[in-house]
């Protein structure tokens, strides 16, 4: 319960960065079935990346929180309605 508490009282703008470091980690998950390692290797990567994005994404949206995560999503809709 210690880190939730400790990763709550992060910024808002801190939340949004490990959100934002969740997107290599899915991308490198996937694309690195094009190497030509072995099966074993592949799923070894697979399981340490994919597992960095899941925390990256659960840290990020522990440090928004409910209301960071409100804010967020009014930004991104307002974005939209501009363009």
């Amino acid at each position: 319960m210690k880190i939730r508490q400790w990763l709550q009282s992060l910024s808002f703008k801190a939340g949004v960065i490990v959100l934002l470091c969740c997107i290599p980690f899915y991308v490198l998950s996937f694309a690195q079935m094009l190497l030509p390692i072995s099966t074993a290797a592949k799923g070894v990567l697979w399981t340490i990346l994919f597992g960095l994005a899941k925390t990256c994404q659960y840290g990020g949206l522990t440090i928004l929180g409910v209301e960071g995560y409100n804010r967020l999503k009014s930004r991104l809709n307002r974005k939209k309605m501009n363009e």
